[in-house]
């Protein structure tokens, strides 16, 4: 990767100064399909779902979740990025169990259940002893 898709940050989980890749930034004459399409070529992808409960990941176009994964000197890094209306934002990690777990806390805030036809509703709060 080129100097110019890189950034200087520090990870959530470690805090350590790292160097990872640039999320890109959103372009004002389009949405966020086209802000999609700035990924292609990049390290990042869009995330479509999360976990085994069949959740969409956002809601397109206007909240957009994409991940990425490198490695510097010192290792792996997992990161994922935020796409809310127009304003992004990044947070890089050492370790994929603690990107995973701030990826999950974000469920009641970025994700939705899918529910097919006839499929019961999907109740996140169970209630004691269930």
């Amino acid at each position: 990767m080129s100097t110019e898709t890189m950034t200087r940050t520090v990870t959530a989980d470690t805090a350590e100064p790292v160097t990872a890749p640039v999320l890109p930034a959103d372009d004002p004459t389009g949405d966020g399909y086209d802000w999609m399409d700035t990924l292609e070529g990049t390290a990042w992808s869009v995330l479509p779902n999360w976990a085994s409960e069949g959740w969409d990941a956002g809601s397109w176009p206007y909240i957009i979740l994409a991940v990425a994964r490198t490695r510097d000197e010192n290792g792996e890094l997992f990161g994922y990025g935020t796409y809310v209306e127009g304003d992004t934002a990044t947070h890089w990690f050492r370790s994929t169990d603690a990107c995973f777990e701030t990826i999950t806390g974000l469920l009641p805030l970025v994700l939705r259940p899918v529910r097919w036809p006839g499929q019961p509703p999907h109740h996140s709060r169970r209630t004691p002893g269930a």
